[in-house]
Parts: C-alpha cells; sequence; structure tokens
C-alpha cells in the first residue's frame, strides 16, 4: 500500500490521545482477575493524576489468560514523562510485585494514533464506578488489526470505514475508533514496543454483548485488505468484554463519519 497522507499535522481537537498504547498481556493460568481487581483499584487514577489516560481495559472473550488495556498519551513528549513518573513513583513501586507475578508476557504493544482526523477515541463522559468495584462494563469491543508492509492509504481507509461502518450499525453496533501505526521511536525503551511494523487497526462496540459476539465483517469488506498485496499476515481479531471500570465500554460513543 501507498501512503498519501492527508492527515492533518495536529488531531488534538478532537481527540484527547493522539498517541495511543494498545498493550496485550499473556498471563499465568488463572490469574486475570487478580490482575484486573489489583488494576481498576490502583492502576488508573494514579496514572491520570500524572497526564495520561486509561482508556480502556479488558478480559479477553476467547483467550482467559489475555489481558488487553488502551493507555492514552497527548504526544510522544508526555509519554516518556509520564511513563518515567508513574514507573519511578510510588504506587507502582508498592505494587509492582504483585502485578508481574500475573504476567508471563507484557511486551506485545502497538503505538498507534488516529488513523485520521475525527478517528482516536472521544473522551469518555461517564463517571467511573467507584474504586473497589468489580465485574464487567457494558457490552462488548470488537479489535482487528491488520499488518501491512506500509502505512495504508488514505482513500482505502475512508471507503473502509464508511462500508464497515454502515454494516455494524445494521447489526446494533457502532466504529469505535481507527488506528495506523505511530511511527515516533519508543521513547520510554523500558517498555518494549513493537517497532519498524505498520499496522491498521478498528475497534467497534457493541451494547449488546450477544449481537457483537454474532456479527463479523462480511466477506466483500474484508476483501478490502486480503485482496491487498502489502497484506503480510492473516488478521488479529480480539472479542473483548470491558472491565466495570473500563472509560471504553460496548456503549462508548463511535468516532466521527468520514
Amino acid at each position: 500500500m501507498t501512503s498519501t497522507d492527508r492527515r492533518p499535522d495536529s488531531i488534538t481537537e478532537l481527540s484527547p490521545s493522539p498517541v495511543v498504547e494498545l498493550r496485550q498481556y499473556t498471563l499465568h493460568p488463572g490469574k486475570r482477575d487478580v490482575l484486573i481487581d489489583l488494576f481498576d483499584r490502583e492502576f488508573i487514577e494514579s496514572q491520570e493524576e500524572l497526564g495520561m489516560t486509561v482508556i480502556g481495559q479488558f478480559r479477553d472473550v476467547d483467550d482467559a489468560d489475555r489481558f488487553v488495556w488502551l493507555r492514552g498519551f497527548h504526544d510522544m513528549a508526555s509519554r516518556a514523562q509520564g511513563l518515567a513518573a508513574f514507573y519511578g513513583g510510588p504506587v507502582w513501586k508498592e505494587h509492582r510485585a504483585v502485578a508481574n507475578s500475573t504476567m508471563i508476557d507484557s511486551d506485545n504493544v502497538l503505538l498507534l494514533r488516529p488513523a485520521r482526523l475525527g478517528s482516536g477515541f472521544p473522551r469518555s463522559a461517564e463517571p467511573r464506578p467507584p474504586r473497589d468495584s468489580t465485574g464487567n462494563g457494558t457490552g462488548l469491543v470488537l479489535a482487528t488489526i491488520y499488518a501491512l508492509d506500509a502505512p495504508p492509504d488514505c482513500d482505502v481507509v475512508d471507503d473502509f470505514s464508511r462500508r464497515l461502518t454502515a454494516s455494524l450499525v445494521d447489526a446494533g453496533g457502532a466504529l469505535q475508533a481507527l488506528f495506523v501505526t505511530e511511527p515516533s521511536p519508543n521513547n520510554y525503551p523500558t517498555l518494549p514496543v513493537r517497532e519498524h511494523e505498520n499496522v491498521f487497526a478498528w475497534f467497534a462496540g457493541f451494547p449488546d454483548a450477544a449481537a457483537g459476539l454474532r456479527w463479523s465483517p462480511d466477506v466483500a469488506l474484508e476483501k478490502t485488505w486480503a485482496d491487498d498485496p502489502g497484506l503480510t499476515g492473516s488478521p488479529q481479531r480480539m472479542r473483548i468484554i470491558p472491565t466495570v471500570r473500563s472509560g471504553l465500554t460496548g456503549a462508548s460513543p463511535g468516532c466521527v463519519a468520514s
């Protein structure tokens, strides 16, 4: 794929998090709820007080030992500052031993940016439940990641998003965000990132989790990417349930249409 990037230099007017980490953790069997309870209680407000945004955290429906979460930043400079402050600060130092004991691998991380103006996650307007809340949030979130040999063409992304939005609305869902790889070097190397990859990722929400579990992209829609010689592997698909304190849920609003 060739890139004809017409994206404005600044996306901040419509997205509170122009830089996003998509983090997928492989956990020891039976330890996911241990990490989620700790995370929801201790690691949300403590990061947001330092200028970062905990966008959402999730249980993977199809893998009982996977924890998925999204963290947002105003820009790359504030990412480095926020991560250094959090991982060098008292909250992480107090709880890191328990958190790390749940994890087999925490290095599966993609650094992303909105694919175009208005395609990032909207700011959550709903207050979070109290810190001692447990269980699941509302609905289901779907995430699909395409690995490409080059950044995707803007016209292809726009056409795909229009058709994807229509398909989701017909099924009771909404397109929530579109992302591509953030090409900046990892400026906090203590936490590894999958660098030198080009991806296109989309997120969709279903307030009714059962409807989301039934839906899948139609064949014609998927051919947008399957027929492209730039596709370097099979898409990764995740069906993820928000935790009770996740800012992003299946009922969160969709991104701005093109």
